[in-house]
This record gives C-alpha cells, sequence and structure tokens, in this order.
C-alpha cells in the first residue's frame, strides 16, 4: 500500500511511476544506442578489412569520436517524451538534440569532403611535380560554407522559424553580389578551370599574346609570369582563359622552316645539287651521339627579287630553345662552308644604276 502510494505520488503533473518509466526509458535508450555503435563499428571494421579505400576508415573514426553528450541529449529527449513537461522544456530539448544532430551531420559532411579532396591532391602530386592547391582549397572551403548555411536554415526551420524570407534575402543579396564582383568571380571561375584543364603549370614557358615568358604563380585572380627581359608580367586569368596560349614546355620538338637565296648567275648543275648539300648538312648534326635534326623537306622555291630562293623545313628533337638555335647556327655555318668549297654565292639585295647620256 504503502508503495503503491509513493508510485501514484504527484510531482509537477506526474507521478513517480511517471518518472520511473521516463528513467527506464533513458537507460534503455542509452544501453541500445551503445550497444547499436558496437555493431555498427564491429560491421565497418569487417568491411575496412575488405577495401582498399579510406574513406570507411575515416568513418569509423568519425564514430568514434562522437561526445558523450549526443547519447546523453538523444536519450534524454526520447524518455521526456513519456512526461508531461511544459513546453519551453519540450522546445529546449528538441532544439538541443537538433542542434547537436545538424552538428554532427555537418562535421561527417566535412570529414567527408576533406577525405575526397585529399585524394584529388594526391592524385595532382603524382601527375605534376609541383602544384598549387589555392584554388582546390578555395573549392573545399566554399562548399563547407555552403552546407552550414544549409544547416543552419534546417535548424532554424526546425524550430519553427519562417525562412522563406531568409532564403529570398539571401538569393537577392547572392545576385548582388555577383553583380558587383563579376570581374573577381571571372577571374576565380577561370582560376578553376585553369586548374582543372591544366593548359600550362608553373614552370611552364608560354606565350600569350605579345607576351612571353616563364609561369612563376597561379593565382586566384591573377597568374604572374617572368618575361625573358626579367620584369614580373601580372595577367588576369580570364584573360588567359579566353586566349590563344602557345605552351613550349609541352613540345617534344620544334619544327623549323627558313630560307635562304643564291645568286642568279649560279649554274644550273648547282642548283641541283644545293637541295642534297642541305639534306647532308642537317641529317649529320649531333650531340653525344643522338641525332638532333631531321629534315623534312628542301626546295628550290622561288625567283625572288634579289636572289634564287630555297625554302628548307627540318625537324630539331628536342623542345629546348638553346638546343634550336645551336642547331640552326651549325647549319648556317656549316652552309657557308659549303657553299664557299663549291663556289656558290649567297645572294644580298642588289641594285642596278643606268646612266643616261643627254
Amino acid at each position: 500500500m504503502v508503495s503503491e502510494e509513493i508510485l501514484a505520488l504527484r510531482i509537477f503533473e506526474n507521478t513517480v511511476f511517471d518518472y520511473l518509466v521516463a528513467l527506464g526509458v533513458f537507460i534503455l535508450t542509452w544501453i541500445s544506442i551503445f550497444i547499436l555503435k558496437k555493431v555498427i563499428l564491429s560491421w565497418l571494421n569487417e568491411i575496412a578489412k575488405k577495401t582498399k579505400t579510406k574513406l570507411d576508415d575515416k568513418i569509423i573514426d568519425y564514430i568514434k569520436s562522437i561526445s558523450i553528450a549526443f547519447y546523453i541529449i538523444l536519450s534524454l529527449y526520447i524518455s521526456l517524451s513519456f512526461l508531461k513537461i511544459p513546453q519551453i522544456v519540450h522546445q529546449a530539448s528538441f532544439f538541443a538534440l537538433s542542434l547537436i544532430i545538424i552538428y554532427y551531420v555537418v562535421k561527417l559532411g566535412h570529414e567527408i569532403i576533406e577525405y575526397f579532396f585529399m585524394k584529388l591532391e594526391e592524385e595532382q602530386k603524382k601527375k605534376f611535380y609541383e602544384v598549387n592547391f589555392s584554388q582546390l582549397h578555395l573549392m573545399r572551403d566554399v562548399i563547407k560554407g555552403v552546407i552550414w548555411i544549409i544547416a543552419i536554415l534546417l535548424l532554424l526551420s526546425n524550430l519553427g522559424f519562417d525562412i522563406t524570407a531568409l532564403v529570398a534575402g539571401l538569393g537577392i543579396g547572392g545576385i548582388a553580389v555577383a553583380f558587383a564582383l563579376q570581374n573577381v568571380l571571372s577571374d576565380i571561375f577561370a582560376s578553376f578551370s585553369i586548374y582543372f584543364d591544366k593548359p600550362f603549370k608553373k614552370g611552364d614557358f608560354i606565350v600569350v599574346g605579345n607576351e612571353a615568358g616563364t609561369i612563376k604563380k597561379i593565382g586566384l585572380k591573377t597568374t604572374r609570369i617572368e618575361s625573358l627581359s626579367g620584369e614580373e608580367v601580372v595577367i588576369s586569368n580570364k584573360l588567359l582563359v579566353d586566349s590563344i596560349i602557345h605552351n613550349y614546355k609541352k613540345m617534344d620538338y620544334r619544327r623549323v622552316k627558313f630560307k635562304f637565296g643564291v645568286t642568279y648567275d649560279t649554274d644550273i648543275k648547282q642548283l641541283e645539287k644545293i637541295p642534297s648539300y642541305v639534306r647532308d648538312i642537317i641529317n649529320s648534326i649531333e650531340r653525344d651521339g643522338k641525332k638532333m635534326a631531321e629534315l623534312n623537306r628542301v626546295h628550290f622555291f622561288r625567283f625572288g627579287d634579289f636572289a634564287l630562293e630555297y625554302e628548307v623545313m627540318y625537324t630539331v628533337n628536342s623542345s629546348d630553345y638553346n638546343v634550336y638555335m645551336d642547331v640552326q647556327q651549325e647549319i648556317n655555318l656549316k652552309l657557308i662552308k659549303k657553299f664557299k668549297k663549291e663556289k656558290i654565292k649567297f645572294a644580298y639585295p642588289t641594285q642596278t644604276l643606268y646612266l643616261i647620256k643627254e
């Protein structure tokens, strides 16, 4: 009788029996969550042993890192549903639960984003000797910021706030900011295009319009080039993306075309032999036993104003500009020696003057 009276005793609109039930639910929920966590971790560990990816390891570490406060708040919220409590207490418990759930969901999203961007960085490091990750880091931070904005809006919505006006305001504000910063944003998006498309990278020698030089830094808004004369040239990323870029670092070889002329009084037999002279000279050029040039074609090209002109096309088996200049210099010197030996004269501009006697 006494125990029944105690259980029926009412405190703040709930009997002692109700409080005991709520306490039992709290303990049972706590134990269930603890067991469920162990089962999930055991299952994930088995999966992790069979896979090569580290994503499942990340998820396991994430589940282990969940604070005890999450289990307390979740168990407390479920147990309070068995009691008659003031509305403000119910709202407070719901707010606490929503807040901690959204926090851990966002944290999980951040872990997954970090993992995929880390994998992307590792792949880029394998492909390229030196990589600037500023664009990648900006994209990662933007995605994280968007996730936080969505999470905050969801939290406000769950608490009963009308977020329609807020979303509309953010949309209008975003459009206004985009218009105000359209030039800056164009350069930033262009930097993303440069990063993913890789038309050039740090250290490449490029020619853009009238500018030529070596890429020193690819930033979010501009790219810096060290010109041939030594000064730094700063070009906006949008201008680079919209321009025709000649990337000489990506060349495996150089194709060269040059012309020379001989005098009109050169003997026909000598004119016929000139292509073979050029062929022998070009094919004889070597460095450390390696053939440095290959003739593509050589022809008696045309009758010029002051010379019989020949056009030569050959390939230098190197992308290095200095090697190309060395090869061309050697060709020029050997041509002069050969023509001097064969008594062939190079042509130069001439003019005949006639004296008129009155």
